[in-house]
């Protein structure tokens, strides 16, 4: 028997009454924001307001020096992870857009910290596979293309520290995931990647109603 949910439906005036609840966006994100809604269709690919606030805190509050990210998109998650570290921590980040990561680079200076960032262009998987074990990463974050999950996973935890953590976006996919007669290349990726996570006995994880749900794991000594 499942336990009773704790859990509160957000609807778009409790969703606002969320966001107004949190440390508020400084200029350089909201300049970002702005700048990523031009894109159209593909600006739905940045990660929430409250994620981003998440992401910072989480990530200063583990005393992460080293992370790593799959999937830079415009830049507001690197610049989130490379706030939460501190002024001499790096943050290596994988795309394969020059394009839309340009308008990273820009906003990454703005904001002072570009030289906390490493941005590396091309397949993420051949970048991952030709970096050393050592020294292993303190903190994770992947969102990028769902059928390559797997291998970002697998890659990125043998280069986890033990206590390090990895966080996953998009791990509801809308909440297909429970839906049986919701089928595509990513709702199945989703749904075979989540069994994948939860066999993987090296860490121990949770999936948070987070944005468009948020796994976090943590790699086990």
């Amino acid at each position: 028997m499942l336990p009773r949910p704790k859990f509160t439906p957000l609807d778009d005036r409790l969703y606002g009454y969320l966001l107004a609840h949190r440390s508020p966006d400084d200029d350089v994100v909201h300049e970002l924001r702005e700048e990523t809604s031009r894109l159209g269709g593909h600006a739905v690919m940045q990660i929430s307001p409250d994620q981003a606030t998440f992401l910072r805190i989480l990530v200063a509050a583990t005393g992460a020096r080293r992370a790593i990210e799959v999937g830079t998109f415009t830049g507001l998650s690197a610049l989130a992870i490379a706030r939460g570290l501190p002024s001499d921590g790096h943050l290596l980040c994988l795309d394969v857009s020059e394009e839309w990561t340009a308008i990273a680079r820009s906003t990454w200076a703005k904001a002072g910290v570009a030289g906390r960032i490493e941005l590396r262009l091309g397949p993420a998987a051949d970048t991952l596979r030709a970096l050393p074990e050592s020294p292993p990463f303190d903190f994770a974050f992947i969102d990028a293309d769902k059928k390559g999950y797997p291998v970002y996973w697998d890659e990125i935890v043998r280069r986890l520290r033990p206590g390090g953590l990895v966080a996953v976006d998009n791990v509801l996919w809308e909440g297909q995931v429970v839906q049986p007669d919701k089928h595509g290349e990513d709702v199945d990726a989703i749904r075979r990647f989540n069994e994948l996570v939860l066999a993987d006995t090296r860490v121990e994880t949770v999936m948070l109603a987070v944005a468009d749900g948020l796994t976090l794991a943590r790699k086990l000594p």
